[in-house]
């Protein structure tokens, strides 16, 4: 041998201690080199073996080292044995060699790659420790492993291990490694962008070639989609950050890590490659399959990163991919994201809430639009939340129906309501009693016995059946049919008048109408708000309003209600619409076509019989033209906005009289 080497073995090897101090420093020493056995013994063995002095250098090596090394015994004495088996090329085996020597370390055992002068290269397991002292001399013996054979086995189990045999891409596994590798401090200290970016993708309708197809293709489909993913990573090589790193996570997903990325624009380019790669139809199997995925990218600093984070976020924003209609790529965004953890907090908090007694109503009036008369009230949650203040409906309605919370809250909303409409009605017995609107989930109609619950609920409260109006959206009441269609039925057979809210924006199958048990629809505000007036008339006539509204009105407008933006409408939302919450209807444009749409379906309705409420009503000069219309009630912020249950109570004992105007001094209109 020339004594060259190829250095310590890589640090990903299973044999991963270069050096090794774990045996015992009362280990018992080699035997004395003088004696006749040794001698005998140290010849003919076949481990490849080398006496050597204190200094390091070799005192006499038996034939099977020189053969190892490509040369003869006699001729490696007196050569320094740390350059036979290059064990100075790296600080940490140099000194712990010196250590053996000096006989401050009992044993020094590291792996090292070597090359013969034949040029062939080898894997080696070098040990050296001390020899028993013979007639003052001490030395070291050091033997020579060859565990070529050895390493190449594990290489093999590694690469098995570490790569998925049906695409043979590297796998989990290898990819977190990689990842962990190079989110360590060394690996961007050091030269480097300090960056690292991350395109997860998840293949669109995978599953039903699986299912039709069955597995054999689906694994041959992946297999090419692999193929494709690495001539993207391979073509978006770059000299900086290196070709992207291509894996297999499991079932349809893939990503692809990009470590030392220069910023957003490369991931983003990367993404577009990727999905054009995958537009191509893939031939398999004698099929023509086409596919499409969803990628959700991350590019960010290195610092601070940690895996689980990186790929929290990739898997967030895949979510937001398919979310957003699929065959496309979504870049992460932290707002979007905290949007994400706060609704995920309100969601682990939301049933607790319902015990500790957080939830509140408030109630808007329904007014005649002939009189000017509190007809009915509608029923409007909030959350008084300890963390995040009083949440409108539309910020915990959605996560309630999805956890099925809707159930219980959907019950303490119907009791709340109907026991604060018999208390209306006892405390003012010479007035028309009012009714109250609550709005109801189709989940509750599938996940609980609504039917039931009403008649239970209004045994309790003692409120006539006729004074409780149920609201669903026109989306779920236009669908029911079976179970939901049977409820609605019975409800309107018990004598509970049943709504359709927000009519005009969903299906709108007109002949559900006549076949449906419904007697009340209640127009979108978007048509009212689309209504021509006068500006500035409705500006005076609201700054006359505020000024008539006493010092206690100010609590109104606080209350909890959205006081400013869009409606709190959603499907089925128990509570969810703040009728005429969405402020300043001059700021949208008016269309003469929205009245039109607006008479016809007042007309309609009064021909199959039924009452029209319309929503959202903001200026008088809207009111004025509903009434023309022929709408029957209004409910909107020209009249209230919604309010405690005592500000309700208020207005039905003022004196202020039947008109619009003691309406709004009454509820403080704002």
């Amino acid at each position: 041998m020339n004594g060259t080497s190829e250095g310590p073995a890589p640090a990903a090897d299973f044999d991963r201690s270069a050096v090794t101090d774990s045996d015992a420093e009362l280990a018992p020493r080699a035997p004395c080199a003088a004696s006749p056995a040794y001698r005998s013994a140290f010849t003919a063995a076949p481990l490849a073996m080398a006496v050597v002095d204190t200094e390091g250098l070799v005192v006499s090596a038996n034939d099977t080292l020189g053969t190892l090394l490509g040369t003869g015994p006699q001729a490696l004495a007196g050569r320094p044995a740390a350059d036979l088996v290059d064990l100075a090329s790296d600080a940490g085996t140099w000194q712990a060699y010196r250590e053996v020597l000096d006989g401050r370390r009992s044993r020094l055992r590291c792996t090292r790659r070597l090359k013969g002068a034949d040029g062939r290269s080898l894997w080696a397991q070098v040990t050296v420790e001390p020899l028993a002292e013979a007639e003052g001399a001490p030395g070291l013996l050091l033997s020579v492993a060859d565990i070529s054979a050895r390493r190449e086995l594990q290489a093999r189990l590694r690469h098995l291990q570490m790569h998925d045999p049906v695409t043979r891409l590297p796998n989990r596994a290898l990819f977190f490694e990689r990842l962990t590798a190079a989110l360590e401090a060394e690996s961007y200290e050091h030269g480097g962008t300090g960056r690292i970016g991350l395109c997860y993708l998840d293949l669109d309708g995978f599953k039903a070639v699986n299912d039709t197809l069955g597995h054999r293709v689906g694994d041959r489909l992946l297999a090419a989609v692999a193929e494709r993913l690495t001539r993207c990573a391979e073509e978006a090589a770059d000299s900086r950050s290196g070709t992207p790193l291509v894996a297999r996570l499991g079932g349809d997903e893939f990503a692809l890590l990009v470590e030392d990325s220069t910023g957003t624009d490369q991931l983003a380019d990367l993404a577009e490659s990727v999905l054009a790669a995958l537009q191509a139809p893939f031939e398999v199997s004698d099929r023509r399959l086409s596919v499409t995925a969803s990628v959700g990218v991350v590019e960010r600093h290195t610092a601070g990163t940690t895996p689980t984070a990186l790929m929290q976020a990739a898997d967030t924003t895949l979510y937001w991919a398919k979310a957003d209609g699929r065959a496309r790529w979504t870049l992460f965004d932290p707002e979007r994201n905290a949007n994400r953890m706060t609704r995920q907090a309100l969601a682990a908090t939301l049933r607790p809430a319902i015990d500790r007694g957080e939830f509140a109503l408030e109630y808007q009036p329904l007014v005649g639009m002939e009189d000017g008369r509190v007809r009915g009230v509608e029923a409007l949650i909030r959350w008084n939340h300890p963390q995040f203040g009083v949440l409108a409906p539309n910020r915990f309605i959605a996560l309630a129906e999805e956890d099925g919370s809707i159930v219980p809250l959907g019950r303490w909303i119907l009791r709340t309501a109907c026991r604060q409409a018999r208390r209306w009605q006892l405390a003012h017995p010479d007035d028309p009693p009012i009714f109250v609107s609550v709005n109801v989930a189709v989940r509750q109609v599938w996940d609980s016995d609504l039917v039931a619950d009403v008649a239970a609920t209004l045994e309790e409260t003692g409120l006539a059946p006729e004074l409780l109006q149920l609201e669903l959206t026109e989306s779920a009441v236009m669908g029911s049919a079976g179970r939901p269609l049977q409820a609605l039925k019975a409800l309107s057979d018990m004598g509970v008048h049943i709504a359709i809210d927000d009519f005009g924006t969903g299906y709108s199958n007109l002949a559900y109408l006549s076949r449906l048990p419904v007697s009340v629809l209640k127009l979108d505000g978007a048509f009212v708000r689309g209504f021509q007036y006068d500006a500035g008339r409705d500006a005076g006539a609201a700054d006359t309003g505020a000024a008539d509204a006493g010092p206690s009105d100010a609590g109104a407008s606080d209350s909890g209600a959205s006081d400013s933006g869009p409606p709190d409408t959603g499907p089925g939302d128990a509570g969810a619409s703040d009728a005429g919450a969405a402020s300043g209807a001059g700021a949208s444009a008016a269309s003469p076509a929205d009245e039109v749409i607006v008479e016809a379906m007042v007309q309609l309705a009064h021909r199959l019989g039924l009452t029209v409420t319309a929503e959202c009503v903001e200026t008088s000069d809207q009111a004025t033209r509903l009434r023309r219309i022929g709408c029957d009630t209004g409910q909107g912020w020209l009249y209230s906005r919604p309010v405690a249950p005592d500000r309700i109570s208020a207005l039905l004992g003022s004196a202020a009289g039947p008109g619009a105007a003691g309406i709004q001094a009454g509820a403080g209109k704002p």
